[in-house]
């Protein structure tokens, strides 16, 4: 990549990226509650599942098709990508969640960039449309960021969210925490390397525990996260 395709990638990256990831938790909130995530050691297990089962089955499937339709401008492609992810997105806060995190995405980069498939693009949100996957997808391959490295960005991303998430729930320290990322590269890269793998239509993603949770959390009297 270029100097200023990497740097976007940094950009990306960075927490204070303006798109509300802070406030979701993707069920981890309910299993903390629920007593089945109480260390580091609980942590590690379940986002090295997460990003085995359903992010590198699901969300960087979808970032790659739309990352490879917005390099041809191919916006149907995009829309494609949109649909199945939704599709396969059981758990309502998590759809959600996902489309508010995207569209707030795709809403500050429209600020930035003049790119025309930005503006069709934000023309034709529905219901299915506007996943932080499939925009990111979009905005990745727009800034010159190569497939590959956007969805190791989604990744990093994803865990270190999910890491911030848990200081607030867990007595998580911040030397456990980059701990916990380092050990969990290895994850990251088997999930971006599955992913490369799959087709839309092998979208999939096998975390019934964690779909059952985040019902739960759905109907939980008191939360601190949206989903």
């Amino acid at each position: 990549m270029t100097d200023e395709a990497a740097l976007e990638a940094f950009r990306l990256a960075d927490s204070f990226l303006p798109v509300g990831t802070y406030t979701v938790s993707y069920g981890l909130e309910q299993f903390i509650q629920n007593g089945r995530v109480t260390d580091a050691t609980d942590l590690e297990e379940l986002l090295a599942t997460y990003l085995r089962r359903k992010l590198g089955t699901t969300e960087l499937v979808a970032l790659r098709h739309a990352h490879a339709g917005a390099a041809e401008d191919d916006l149907e492609a995009v829309r494609e990508s949109d649909s199945r992810l939704t599709a396969v997105t059981m758990a309502a806060e998590f759809r959600r969640s996902s489309r508010q995190s995207g569209r707030r995405l795709l809403t500050l980069q429209r600020e930035l960039d003049d790119a025309e498939l930005l503006e069709r693009y934000a023309a034709g949100l529905d219901d299915t449309s506007g996943n932080y996957a499939v925009v990111l997808g979009v905005v990745t391959a727009l800034g010159g960021v190569d497939e590959r490295e956007a969805c190791r960005l989604c990744c990093h991303g994803f865990v270190t969210g999910l890491l911030g998430a848990a200081q607030r729930l867990l007595s998580l320290g911040h030397t456990d925490a980059q701990r916990i990322l380092c050990s969990l590269h290895s994850a990251m890269t088997a999930a971006t390397d599955d992913s490369a793998e799959r087709t839309l239509a092998e979208l999939t993603s096998f975390t019934p525990l964690v779909d059952i949770h985040a019902a739960e959390h759905e109907r939980a009297d008191r939360r601190l996260f949206i989903s």
